[in-house]
Formats: structure tokens, sequence, C-alpha cells
């Protein structure tokens, strides 16, 4: 497998250019209008920008990597930091990555935003983020090979509070959002000329597969890292590192885990 270089000044047209797209998405997408039984809808590309945009602009700089994408944002991850998966300890503490946070335009009183104060932990995103930390010790040594996006930016909440996903949503609003998600992702792609695309679920890989089929990227699907799935919460590492060694994606040793005093 081709590994991306670092790159240097060369990279920070890339990385501006994500955050381009970015904002294009967060823009198209607060265009979409949902009704019930969603009552609340976060665009974290908006109100948590300044951390979307310092992820993108820190690790979204080089070409030639394989790119996780997710589904969309959990409230406790990415609604809270702006980094996909992002849960907030990892956020902050591996990736190091804490920035200003602002609140949705309309917030649930279940789901209220605190940003990098947030007490609670997204498990998807200590799973995710977690065995990167484990497998190559350092962010810099991750996203030399992979970079992680998530598909759609939006976080869905009925009244009760409850979390719905993207493909839950009525038709008439699923074509405008996946219109949307589709061209950043192709202009995504476009950008970073991944080597291959893995779908972190099978939505994620279903939309890649409808947005970049006719590109030519290698799309394949990874387990998704949810507590909700029982083969995930069996040991979610062991499922994806085997179809990742499957396709010849050779992983580094493991390291020792951080020792807690």
């Amino acid at each position: 497998m081709r590994h991306a270089q670092p790159v240097a000044s060369p990279g920070r047209p890339i990385a501006s250019e994500l955050v381009r797209i970015s904002r294009q998405l967060g823009r198209a997408v607060d265009r979409v209008t949902f009704g019930p039984p969603v009552t609340h809808v976060y665009n974290p590309l908006a109100y948590a920008a300044a951390p979307h945009e310092s992820y993108l602009r820190r690790y979204g700089a080089a070409r030639g990597r394989v790119l996780l994408l997710g589904m969309n944002p959990g409230p406790f991850g990415m609604a809270q930091t702006g980094v996909p998966f992002g849960d907030v300890t990892l956020v902050r503490d591996w990736l190091g990555i804490s920035a200003a946070v602002g609140q949705p335009r309309r917030v649930h009183p279940q789901r209220p935003v605190l940003g990098f104060a947030c007490p609670r932990s997204e498990v998807s995103g200590t799973r995710l983020w977690g065995w990167a930390r484990a497998r190559f010790g350092t962010p810099g040594r991750f996203f030399r090979r992979f970079f992680v996006l998530n598909y759609c930016p939006l976080v869905f909440m009925e009244r009760s509070g409850l979390n719905r996903t993207p493909d839950k949503l009525p038709a008439g609003e699923r074509t405008p959002l996946f219109r949307a998600c589709d061209d950043a992702l192709r202009a995504a792609a476009e950008l970073l000329r991944p080597v291959r695309v893995l779908g972190v679920g099978g939505f994620a890989e279903r939309r890649a597969r409808e947005a970049l089929g006719s590109v030519g990227i290698p799309i394949g699907g990874l387990l998704h890292p949810s507590p909700a799935s029982p083969l995930a919460n069996a040991g979610w590492e062991a499922a994806v590192e085997s179809p990742l060694a499957a396709i010849g994606i050779r992983l580094p040793p493991r390291r020792p885990s951080p020792r807690r005093d």
C-alpha cells in the first residue's frame, strides 16, 4: 500500500480547500428543511467551525491516504467538538485540538452543547480514536496513512431527544441532503485522491459507492464502532483489523496503553 508523504507548504492549499468544501457543505445543508419526527437539527460545521477547521487544517493536508468515512455526528462526539467521531477527551488530549464552540440555532433541552466541557464520552469515538492511538502512537503516524471524515454533517433529534440517523429521514428530505453531501464527498475525494475509501458502517459505505462509484477509487466497508452493535461490543478492533489486513493494509504493532496513575 502506498503511503502519503507529509505535506509542508504545498499542503496548505489542500487544507484550505478542505475548509472551503466544508463551509460550502455547511451552507448547503442549512438550506434543507426537516419535519417531524425531527424537531431539532444541529450543524457543527457552523457552531463548532473553529475546532472542525482546526482538524482539517492540521491533519487534512496530504493526498494518497485511506479515507475512513463516517455517517454523521454523534450527540457527544462531533456535535460537541466538531471533529468526526470526536470524543472530547481524545480530541483534546490526543489530537491536540481544543477551541471555542458556539451553540446550535435551537438547542434540545436534553442534548445541550457544552463543547469541550462535555462530561460524556462518545463510545464510537473512544473506540475509533483509541484504536488509532493504540496502533500508531501519535496522530502524525496515523494521519500519514488515514484521514477521517463524516458523510453527513448534521445531527437529527426527535422531541424525546432520541437520535435519528440520516437513512431514517423521509425521501423528500434525504434527496436534497444527500445531493449536498454527495457533492462535498466528491469534491473532497478529488482533492485528497485517496487510495481507498472505507465506509465506517453500512450506510457510509453505500453512500460512498453512490457518490464515488464512477470515480474509480476502491470502496469498501468496516464495522461501525457503535455501542448499539453487538459485533462491535464483542471486539470492534479485531473486527476491523481483519478486513484491513485482507485488503493489504498492514498496521504497526499495538502500542502499550497509556499509564493511569
